[in-house]
């Protein structure tokens, strides 16, 4: 299983990517200097505000390259809905 998620950054920024462990990669992007992405460590903390399971990874980066493409205001109301 792979998951699309969303994570709301200190500076209220939204960061967007694909794993199979939600929970260890938020840890990861919080507290790791080395897996955590570049963009994330200089915004940390970070909280995990939105995910979606997918059965294969080809489905999951797919959808984050459509969510990645929006607005932040159509990113807000995703996370809103859910």
């Amino acid at each position: 299983m792979y998951y699309f998620y969303i994570l709301r950054c200190s500076d209220n920024s939204l960061y967007s990517g694909v794993t199979t462990n939600p929970k260890r990669r938020v840890k990861e992007h919080n507290f790791d200097n080395v897996k955590a992405s570049k963009y994330t460590r200089a915004r940390r903390p970070v909280k995990l505000v939105y995910t979606e399971k997918h059965k294969s990874k080809e489905s999951a980066l797919k959808r984050e390259a459509e969510v990645k493409s929006w607005k932040k205001k159509e990113k807000e109301k995703l996370i809103s809905s859910n």
